[in-house]
């Protein structure tokens, strides 16, 4: 029931949400409210557009389309425009040959029959404007927002709006894999996925790359600065053309054959689709397409972000449902995508987008006047749509603020979302890398920030994304290593204190964060292998330098240098959850957190981890609490960690004594040595041990 005094309809299963959470219980009116906004408008749809499936398909019917007749039929929305007219070559760019005719609620149209052969009076391949008369009488060469294609040719500042009809698009020929279970997700970026210093092709990421991801047992890749964005440098988050694939890494068609690629080796594909806000540019963008400041966005102060410097959507606009909603669908249909990672959802949600704020997790500071609810709405109207149209389509929300049920069902009052990224993680390996001497790590702290999530809500954890590799930030392995990665990452070269802490530290911290933090992992391209320097576009302050927006992939492939070891580490990681599956498995319960031996202990999907972040001592004979005792058998073994198996199980609890003599002698004589063995078992120990060089390592900060 809703709370009293609440009008309108109710969220059918609020009441299990709040029964979960008991906390949320003083909530209840506003989730109520934010509930029958929701179902206004969804209702409103229905009643106005025949319903969210035709309203979210509005992609077919505005900016240029084709008839199967030949004829081109073309729509916008323009409200504050006096006249409307499209030019382009196939009219001798006339301005005002072929008018728009005026329709209701700021809404303009055009049909331009066949030509006398039949054929489109517009080419493929032909270049397009859309002209506007505005207010001022002004006359305005604008990019429709529904391109699908637009181009930047060489020596123009601008891009080119290129009609893309070509007589044959590319056939789809796999299906999309169904929803996974164990999310392990690549974030990749075309552009940069080459070690060449140049901007690489869809057709490299499809040939070079692809197989590369499939091998390190990555089951899902999540392709950023996909959607046309005029600035490479914004990393694709200053959107200009929202319905086109970047032209720079090749054509449509090129996009499709990779994800259709990436489909056939059983790997799900996710579009960083940002709704957040767009670009200020109007030559080539959104901003002023009528040429008021009200088109699109909120009018005045409220419609720009003063730290992205950007426009904000008016999410309560219907205009803007339709066109966000068909975006989402058109990329999920015509393309293939299986889902989304929604970019600055906090930003979306506050009315002050979480601007200079510590959210401290009470729960008063998700309720209230500064919740934008409109923004929210078209959220769960989002997830709603996917949802019902294509179940099996996953979205994660990139929300730093931890909105609470924001991961939880729209029929709770939720938002829909199947997973929220766990930002805290890398923000905390950070902290501790960089201000913490080794042995004031703190294991209750660490264990706290990997296990500190909403009951019920799915994260995914990762140790390092995209944000820490930029310009002015450090990786995990540069921060671990620094300077000597330049001259000290050879195997003819001695392993010195430096490397070999930061290759054994880059393992452990990457294993813990995949086994306790999450439901799902991700990780950035490149930083599997620990990949050296940070990432800077080619801009004005660099000298327009590919030198740092490149992907070494080579360094991984040269035998002689040790980023092979961190990469094959990392496959055997991801292998290894395929087999046990302990991302989709309950989260994990932790036995151990030893603040004086360094030692962190927890069991999850049926195995044992246990990790030693002691900088200087090894344990022999140690007692791990395990449900189960049993033989050991080694499994995996690294110098630095080792993964046993125990064998030979009885349906008793007890103490498992770790016997690492024999195991010494293994693990100092090759830097890495892997024991693929034959093996029925339900524990795995995964254990961080120093070997005779660790006094080298004592006084190391």
């Amino acid at each position: 029931m809703a709370a009293s005094g609440t009008q309108g309809p109710q969220a059918p299963k609020l009441p299990e949400l709040l029964e979960r959470d008991p906390y949320l219980a003083p909530f209840e009116r506003d989730f109520q409210r934010r509930y029958a906004l929701f179902y206004k408008r969804l209702k409103s749809i229905d009643d106005n557009e025949g319903g969210l499936n035709k309203f979210s398909k509005s992609y077919k019917s505005f900016g240029v389309n084709q008839f199967v007749d030949g004829g081109v039929y073309c729509k916008e929305w323009a409200p504050g425009a006096e006249a409307v007219f499209l030019t382009g070559d196939f009219n001798g760019w006339n301005p005002f040959s072929h008018p728009y005719k005026k329709m209701e609620y700021g809404k303009w149209e055009l049909f331009i029959p066949p030509g006398q052969d039949g054929f489109s009076p517009v080419p493929h391949g032909s270049k397009l404007k859309v002209v506007i008369r505005a207010q001022n009488g002004e006359l305005l060469y604008r990019i429709s927002p529904w391109a699908r294609y637009v181009v930047r040719y060489e020596g123009k500042v601008n891009y080119d709006w290129v009609h893309w009809d070509p007589p044959q698009s590319y056939i789809r020929k796999h299906r999309s894999p169904k929803k996974l279970k164990s999310l392990r997700i690549y974030e990749s970026h075309v552009g940069i996925a080459s070690p060449e210093g140049k901007i690489a092709s869809y057709k490299n990421f499809t040939y070079n790359v692809l197989p590369r991801i499939r091998d390190l047992g990555y089951n899902c890749i999540q392709l950023m600065a996909v959607m046309e964005h005029a600035y490479y440098a914004s990393f694709g988050y200053q959107v200009t053309s929202f319905f086109a694939a970047s032209s720079r890494y090749g054509t449509p068609d090129d996009l499709k054959e990779l994800i259709d690629v990436a489909h056939s080796m059983g790997i799900t594909v996710l579009l960083d689709v940002v709704h957040s806000h767009a670009s200020k540019n109007s030559e080539d963008g959104l901003n002023k397409f009528d040429g008021t400041d009200s088109c699109f966005f909120h009018s005045g102060p409220r419609g720009t972000h003063r730290i992205w410097d950007s426009r904000l959507f008016d999410y309560a606009n219907w205009e803007v449902l339709r066109f966000l909603l068909s975006n989402l669908r058109m990329w999920i249909e015509d393309y293939g995508f299986d889902g989304f990672r929604f970019d600055g959802v906090t930003s979306m949600l506050y009315h002050d987008h979480g601007i200079g704020k510590e959210f401290s997790g009470d729960y008063n500071e998700y309720f209230g006047l500064d919740v934008d609810e409109d923004a929210l709405c078209y959220l769960m109207l989002a997830n709603h749509m996917i949802n019902f149209l294509h179940p099996d389509c996953i979205t994660i929300a990139e929300d730093v603020s931890g909105m609470p049920a924001l991961c939880r069902p729209v029929a709770e009052g939720g938002g829909g979302f199947d997973y929220r990224l766990a930002m805290a993680i890398p923000d905390k390996w950070i902290k501790i890398i960089k201000e913490l001497k080794d042995e004031d790590w703190n294991m209750g702290n660490i264990v706290y920030t990997l296990t500190n999530r909403r009951c019920d809500e799915k994260y995914i954890a990762y140790a390092e994304s995209h944000d820490q590799a930029l310009v002015g930030d450090k990786t995990l392995a540069f921060r671990l290593m620094d300077a000597e990665m330049y001259t000290n990452m050879s195997v003819f070269t001695p392993l010195t204190p430096v490397i070999d802490r930061g290759i054994q530290l880059h393992k452990m911290i990457r294993l813990i964060t995949h086994t306790l933090g999450g439901d799902g992992y991700l990780n950035f391209m490149g930083n599997e292998f620990g990949h050296p320097e940070w990432l800077d576009f080619p801009r004005k302050g660099n000298n327009e330098s590919f030198h740092y927006a490149r992907r070494q992939f080579n360094l991984t492939d040269d035998h002689l240098l040790r980023y092979k070891f961190l990469n094959e580490f990392d496959r055997d990681m991801n292998k290894l959850e395929e087999k046990f599956g302990w991302l989709a498995s309950p989260p994990a319960f932790v036995t151990e957190k030893h603040e004086s031996n360094k030692v962190i202990a927890f069991e999850r999907a049926g195995l044992l981890f246990i990790f030693n972040f002691h900088p200087y001592e090894s344990y022999v004979d140690y007692r791990v609490g395990v449900e189960v005792p049993g033989n050991l058998t080694v499994f995996l073994s690294i110098k630095s960690l080792w993964i046993l198996m125990l064998q030979n199980m009885e349906d008793i609890r007890g103490w498992t004594t770790i016997q690492s003599t024999s195991l010494k002698n293994i693990l100092t004589i090759i830097d890495l040595i892997q024991l693929w063995c034959t093996f029925q078992a339900e524990w795995l120990l995964c254990f961080r041990i120093r070997m005779s060089h660790s006094e080298d390592l004592c006084n190391y900060h």
